[in-house]
């Protein structure tokens, strides 16, 4: 009888212990965004597309040789500090195998020294300041994310003419300095007259948009503002107000956005620019899957930020499936040095100088179309990966 009790105790203390074990078994991966703050609708977009690319990419299994695929969820807020902090504690506490995101550059640029201490993986996604995979970058660092220089050079297709007189509208911290530095980098022809930063959280813009008429108003040929902002309220509607068009001949250009931003340009028919992403422009297997999903489960289309943490998913699990699996740092980072994996963006490859991933990006003119709620990027041009000398920026 005692005998039989201790067998029973032993079998009870191993079904007990079972989950401790089977950890070492999973792929346990941090997902650092912002679930709240001035970028919360960026950062949902993103979560809904890592989670419905692993899927894809995993025959909607979650799995890989038998190992179950863990995203463990942590929210910066939008706050660097906070942002690396449950970072180290991804590392060190959750025993996370790598990590993606954030949403903001400036919590990524906080995030990278935190991925060279620990020794692990920090797969950048979306946040795009040059500086990231730049003068700050490490080894660790990899991003799917497009950067301010591919934002930049794609944008400057649309404007970078003789004659054209350019004033900056944008954002005054890392994400709007970082694009502008990059879009005047990128500009040949067309000369910048002004630039005007203005706060994060801005929701009067009279002001600024005076000191770009002042800048522009007198100036001969063609006239132009480029408006490189992210979150918050956008510029669009006090922009389109103003009527500068009619009033000064000014134009405004700008790069894509989220859909309910871009219900603002319905106000700048023909408006021109180049985006990152349109559900409607890409045409290839990844993409149609990933309509097809979020159409299924949301009755509405794939947003900006949704095909970002998409192809973030389709880096991981291409990678993984090349290492047979195997997580150790440094046999994923020298996987995915010169890495192709399909997105719905097409290709894109990982540049192994500085780990930033190379990608079309696509020029626009919008067309006020009532069926849409926003004004639709038409596709002139996708400009691929060759077409853009994106310059590299790190110093190692």
């Amino acid at each position: 009888m005692q005998r039989r009790t201790l067998v029973a105790l032993a079998a009870l203390s191993a079904t007990v212990s079972l989950p401790a074990f089977s950890k070492s078994g999973e792929i346990r991966i941090a997902h650092v965004y912002s679930k709240t703050g001035p970028l919360e609708a960026y950062g949902k977009q993103t979560q809904t597309g890592l989670m419905m690319g692993l899927q894809y990419a995993t025959g909607g299994t979650m799995e890989l040789d038998g190992r179950k695929i863990v995203v463990i969820e942590k929210d910066d807020q939008g706050k660097p500090d906070l942002g690396k902090s449950l970072l180290a504690a991804a590392y060190a506490d959750d025993k996370v195998d790598l990590a993606v995101g954030p949403t903001s550059s400036g919590v990524a640029l906080a995030m990278l020294p935190v991925a060279e201490e620990y020794k692990k993986i920090l797969l950048v996604e979306p946040a795009v300041a040059d500086a990231i995979t730049g003068d700050k970058w490490n080894k660790y660092i990899f991003r799917t994310g497009r950067n301010s220089s591919q934002d930049a050079i794609s944008n400057a297709v649309a404007m970078d003419k003789d004659g054209v007189s350019v004033a900056t509208l944008a954002q005054d911290y890392a994400f709007g300095r970082d694009g502008v530095k990059a879009f005047k980098d990128a500009l040949k022809h067309a000369k910048i007259t002004h630039e005007e930063y203005l706060p994060q959280n801005t929701t009067d813009f009279t002001a600024g948009i005076q000191r770009l008429i002042d800048a522009l108003k007198d100036k001969p040929g063609r006239k132009a503002i480029e408006v490189i902002w992210a979150g918050g309220v956008p510029p669009f509607n006090a922009l389109a107000a103003a009527d500068l068009k009619k009033r000064y001949g000014i134009e405004v250009f700008t790069g894509g956005n989220i859909l309910p931003a871009m219900a603002a340009y319905k106000n700048f028919p023909g408006m021109e620019g180049a985006t990152y992403y349109y559900f409607g422009i890409p045409k290839n297997p990844v993409n149609d899957a990933l309509v097809a999903m979020h159409y299924k489960e949301f009755k509405a289309p794939p947003d900006f930020f949704t095909a970002g943490g998409f192809s973030a998913a389709m880096a991981i699990v291409t990678a993984l499936k090349k290492t047979g699996g195997d997580t150790a740092t440094n046999k994923l980072i020298k996987t995915m040095e010169g890495m192709s994996f399909e997105t719905p963006k097409g290709t894109m490859t990982f540049r192994k100088e500085d780990h930033q991933a190379m990608q079309s990006m696509y020029h626009f003119r919008i067309k006020d179309d009532p069926a849409f709620a926003w004004g639709v990027p038409e596709l002139v041009h996708e400009i691929k990966p060759e077409e853009m000398q994106i310059p590299i920026r790190n110093k190692r």
